[in-house]
């Protein structure tokens, strides 16, 4: 299994955006995406997103680490 980088918050924005996220809405620290077919995500936007919750995130809109790294 490939390890995820650390990554900060609006990092991970930017690959999601590249993926067809789009940013709906920020409130405080945390950033809400969304992607017509996919689930909506909640973000925060952090200095350093913990690698447990970056695999998290990914888990829940359905994409593979791998994909995710390819962006």
């Amino acid at each position: 299994m490939t390890q995820l980088p650390l990554l900060s918050g609006r990092q991970v924005v930017k690959i999601l955006e590249k993926i067809g996220y789009r940013v709906i809405r920020q409130r405080g620290s945390h950033i809400r995406l969304s992607c017509p077919g996919r689930k909506s995500v909640t973000v925060p936007n952090y200095r350093i997103i913990d690698r447990s919750l970056l695999k998290k995130l990914l888990r829940d809109i359905e994409i593979e680490p791998r994909e995710f790294l390819n962006w």
